[in-house]
């Protein structure tokens, strides 16, 4: 990260043995303090000023912008309810300085072990900085692996003051840990840098692939996908956060994984659609321009926060057939007559992200440097299949649905192939069978349910991220059950959904009211209710 390599060249680094890293720490106070005073100098031109006042002012917010999103990233972590990945939280449109805060968030999250380890022994936080923790853990970051140059503010002015505890108590960790060097200390966590191509998808509602090629090639080796259309390959580490085309939504930066599922959906222009769990958007808007702008897309969306990104998605991406809607997927009726020309639903539901660990910077999680990651977490897996389960039951369960995409970015069994094997009756029942999505993609799903060589997976070694995509098409000539039949069969009893069964419980108690003046007055309230 610049941000951490020009820092340390500016400053003494403990990258000696011990007893070097003492000698360096005596020495730098040693000197600080016998230094002579130099004479005065001359008053620095006002532009030079001007523009070491504007670093100071950059640097300063950035690290508060890193703070709020450090907050957000290891509450998320510790509840295993997370927002966003780190990389969607700092790029969300609040975050300014978008490079500086996410080198500090990456950088600070990558040596938090020690930082809190250094904190502690050093012993310098007392109750009030104690609310700003996160704050005082890119700060402490900067003090010692990175930049100190132009640390303003209170709790830096506070930090500096402890500097030299600071940097004994880090020389006490290198000694109890038998380290001679900061590199040998970061060995034993095991973070390794995942280098794979940047893939960039063209919003085709904005922007021809030909140009989008052309503009991208000026700076960049660009070339087109074998496989997904609209989809562009330029080299690793590619930067292009900032540039033209993805700041006004013409490209997408999207995985070449992420990027196969709505295709594999196949949405046609002028079809009704349903994006069940859609934040950040990035699906959504693919479907939209693979539907040229036509037709509607429903986005459901239960995360107030992530409905908030989801709108910036839609909005960036010209987008203006899709609808956002603030609602749990589930509560949706499929007897509702808004839904009845619904022809395709696309569910990607909350899953590990364990296929997409190094993309989503998850590794540098305290969860996962202490091996209490998501691929362990059992009971939480189970949880998660359970909820997948029901999503793609209630999907299945639309009348006029002709496609469904069931999709995660999780590399687990149970998210994956158990889920499909789960559903697979009922989903014969309503006239669903499994398809093959993108015939000429080679690898297949693990051999542990009927129909596996239609499942699709990615390798999170070969391809350098773990999705799993199932998609059922429906039989043209076969009819879904009526719900009333369906309510009859006791085994399809426990598979129910909560909005079908809380709409027909409305229904019966409505009807069961005696007819007075009191329920003439309820119906009128209800009635016009439903016309708002």
């Amino acid at each position: 990260v610049a941000h951490s390599t020009t820092a340390q060249q500016k400053r003494p680094a403990l990258k000696g043995g011990v007893t070097e890293n003492l000698v360096i720490i005596n020495h730098v106070k040693k000197k600080t303090s016998m230094a002579p005073k130099k004479p005065a100098q001359p008053t620095k031109p006002a532009a030079k000023s001007r523009r070491e006042s504007n670093v100071e002012r950059s640097a300063y917010f950035a690290r508060r912008e890193a703070a709020k999103v450090l907050k957000s990233v290891l509450q998320g972590d510790a509840h295993r309810r997370a927002v966003g990945s780190i990389k969607t939280l700092v790029y969300s449109p609040t975050i300014r300085n978008k490079k500086a805060t996410f080198a500090l968030v990456c950088q600070t999250l990558k040596y938090l072990p020690i930082i809190k380890d250094v904190m502690e022994i050093a012993n310098v936080l007392n109750s009030k900085w104690k609310r700003q923790v996160e704050l005082m853990y890119i700060i402490t970051y900067d003090i010692l692996f990175g930049q100190d140059a132009s640390l303003t503010g209170d709790p830096e002015k506070y930090l500096i003051l402890r500097k030299g505890p600071l940097q004994s108590a880090l020389v006490k960790i290198l000694v109890k840990k038998g380290a001679k060097r900061i590199e040998d200390l970061m060995a034993q966590y095991q973070i390794y840098d995942v280098k794979k191509p940047r893939y960039v998808r063209v919003n085709t509602l904005k922007l021809d692939v030909e140009t989008a090629m052309f503009e991208l090639g000026k700076e960049n080796a660009v070339q087109k996908d074998d496989m997904i259309p609209d989809l562009l390959v330029l080299p690793p580490g590619t930067d292009l956060h900032n540039h033209p085309l993805v700041t006004d939504g013409s490209v997408f930066m999207q995985g070449k994984a992420s990027s196969m599922v709505a295709v594999a959906l196949g949405p046609k222009p002028g079809w009704e659609v349903i994006d069940a769990c859609a934040a950040p958007g990035n699906k959504t808007v693919h479907l939209a321009a693979l539907m040229k702008g036509e037709g509607k897309i429903v986005a459901c969306e239960l995360n107030k926060d992530r409905v908030k990104r989801l709108e910036h998605t839609t909005k960036l991406a010209g987008a203006a057939n899709v609808e956002v809607l603030h609602e749990n997927f589930l509560n949706l009726n499929p007897e509702d007559p808004s839904y009845s020309k619904v022809r395709a639903i696309l569910l990607d539901p909350s899953c590990s992200g364990s296929g997409t660990v190094a993309d989503r910077l998850d590794y540098l999680l305290p969860s996962h440097t202490s091996g209490d990651s998501d691929g362990g977490d059992e009971g939480r897996l189970i949880k998660l299949a359970g909820f997948q389960k029901k999503a793609l039951i209630h999907a299945l369960s639309f009348p006029s649905v002709e496609r469904v995409v069931y999709s995660t970015c999780s590399v687990h069994q149970i998210e994956n192939e158990d889920v499909i094997k789960s559903v697979l009756p009922l989903a014969a029942s309503y006239g669903f069978q499994l398809s093959t999505p993108l015939p000429l993609w080679a690898r297949r799903g693990l051999p542990v349910v009927e129909g596996s060589q239609h499942l699709l997976r990615t390798d999170p070694v070969e391809d350098k991220e773990g999705f799993f995509i199932a998609l059922f098409t429906r039989n043209a000539t076969h009819f879904p059950e009526t719900t009333q039949k369906a309510e009859r069969d006791p085994d399809f009893d426990n598979l129910k959904h909560e909005a079908v069964k809380r709409h027909h419980n409305q229904k019966k108690f409505v009807r069961s009211l005696p007819f007075t003046k009191l329920s003439r007055l309820y119906l009128h309230r209800n009635s016009m209710i439903c016309r708002r």
